[in-house]
């Protein structure tokens, strides 16, 4: 049973974790590839909340699953274009396991062999918060982040099948600890047009150059993902269960900034063309462009908490002259900032934390070996699996090149699919592009193109930036 498997003692000898609490944050601010920590979390009490005990704790309360096709089409299916279910956990487990609709009856309308469910994103603290003793069965803190705990975390539960479509997080790195079951890796703000499973050639051939990195997540192990690198994950076996926790990165700041000048930007030109639609041009999990005047209010308050952390940055840097000091910072996980956010948008929406930041710095060797394992390129995999540290199957093509339009923030340098040599927004391109370049008037699209190109917004944020040093 997969979930038993993170429930078993740690071996003779591996009672110890192969890394401090500082040295293992000291990897996740620092490493620049994917990799896997394994013994990290042999006695966190998270490992016992597989599908059936999470049932028992909220006993009777409903959450939504989103419901999609177990199909390959060339499409992603992203979150707008599926339908909902609410249910207990104890209807979902019946679904799954093919008993009567009179048990499962929210999803008697879906055939398990045809549809998967998945519980996605789910606020820790949301779903538990009559039951707050419950946040410390997660111990981040042996990653260095003290006082972080299922508080600042994030619940996944999906059915076979279930997946999140190819992206990137606008913000932080992340961390994600596998319960039960298996996931081919790990989603969320600007999302791809390819489906990175069936890609179409056709309208996207420079996918056919991504370099794929690929690892099967087994329970009790967590992977690091980057910030900025492509990843999609999907669940391979009958239930899956993780949990996940995003941290805050210097970077982070003014990526808000940029996000409110595209949002901005996106929402006024388009609602000037009425009645084209603006959704196509915002990230896909949005519901409704926001006003004006609501996005100014983002955009300002984006740039307020930019410059008084920039204010502290400063302060503890000539403080930090003779000893080292960490920095506290207010985080945003995933997503964005709010304004006047609605119970209702609470996936969608954000919880301020508290927690430590460092300066990212060099690593002097990467530690790699059996209790941190790199997430290779496809073509580099053999070994690892021979080695028992990774696993893959033909189902599993995690990669991308191309990017489709969709996003909240522009970000520039490099950004990957697991996959470090992909290009940036300037030089990608896609079928609706393309057939604008040939005509003769520029559209609003074609207006857009440019004005949310990742260097334009990154210099406009530091021209706005800059005006109120001044």
């Amino acid at each position: 049973m997969a979930e038993a498997a993170a429930l078993d003692p740690p071996l003779p000898g591996e009672d110890v974790k192969p890394f401090t609490p500082e040295k293992a944050k000291e990897i996740v601010m620092c490493l620049q590839q994917p990799a896997v920590f394994c013994n990290m979390v042999f006695d966190w009490p998270v490992l016992y909340w597989n599908a059936k005990y999470l049932s028992e704790v909220l006993d009777g309360r409903t959450i939504r699953f989103r419901m999609g096709m177990k199909k390959r089409d060339a499409a992603p299916q992203f979150e707008t274009e599926c339908s909902y279910v609410e249910a207990t956990l104890e209807e979902f487990l019946a679904w799954t396991s093919g008993q009567p609709t009179c048990v499962s009856r929210p999803f008697s309308c879906y055939d398990s062999s045809k549809y998967w469910a998945y519980a996605d994103y789910k606020y820790i603290a949301r779903i538990f918060e009559d039951k707050t003793e419950i946040f410390k069965d997660i111990m981040w803190s042996d990653f260095g982040f003290p006082g972080r705990n299922g508080k600042e975390s994030t619940l996944w539960i999906g059915s076979a099948g279930a997946n999140t479509p190819c992206h990137l997080d606008s913000y932080g790195c992340n961390l994600v600890l596998q319960i039960q079951g298996r996931i081919p890796y790990e989603e969320s703000s600007i999302f791809s047009k390819v489906n990175v499973v069936n890609p179409d050639l056709k309208h996207y051939p420079r996918f056919t150059k991504a370099q794929a990195h690929v690892v099967t997540l087994n329970p009790g192990q967590v992977l690091f993902v980057p910030r900025h690198w492509w990843h999609y994950v999907e669940s391979i076996d009958p239930i899956t269960v993780s949990i996940n926790s995003w941290i805050e990165l210097d970077a982070d700041h003014k990526a808000r900034v940029e996000e409110a000048i595209t949002r901005t930007l996106v929402c006024a030109i388009k609602s000037a063309e009425n009645p084209s639609p603006v959704d196509a041009w915002l990230n896909p999990t949005e519901v409704e462009a926001t006003s004006h005047e609501i996005n100014l209010q983002y955009l300002n308050g984006a740039m307020s908490a930019y410059l008084e952390y920039q204010k502290v940055t400063v302060s503890e840097d000539r403080d930090a002259s003779t000893h080292d000091t960490e920095k506290e910072a207010s985080s945003c996980k995933r997503r964005k900032i709010q304004v006047n956010p609605k119970p209702e948008d609470y996936k969608s929406g954000t919880h301020e934390v508290g927690f430590t930041v460092v300066k990212a710095k060099k690593l002097e060797k990467i530690p790699f070996g059996v209790h941190l394992i790199p997430v290779l390129p496809r073509s580099q995999e053999a070994s690892l699996v021979g080695a028992g540290a990774a696993e893959s199957d033909s189902r599993d093509c995690l990669s991308k090149n191309e990017e489709g339009r969709f996003g909240k923030s522009c970000c520039t340098g490099k950004q990957s699919v697991m996959s470090n040599d992909c290009e940036t927004l300037a030089a990608q391109t896609d079928s609706d592009s393309t057939a604008n370049s040939s005509q003769m008037a520029i559209s609003t699209n074609d207006l857009l193109d440019c004005l949310v190109n990742p260097q334009v917004v990154s210099l406009v944020a530091g021209l706005l930036l800059e005006r109120e040093r001044v």
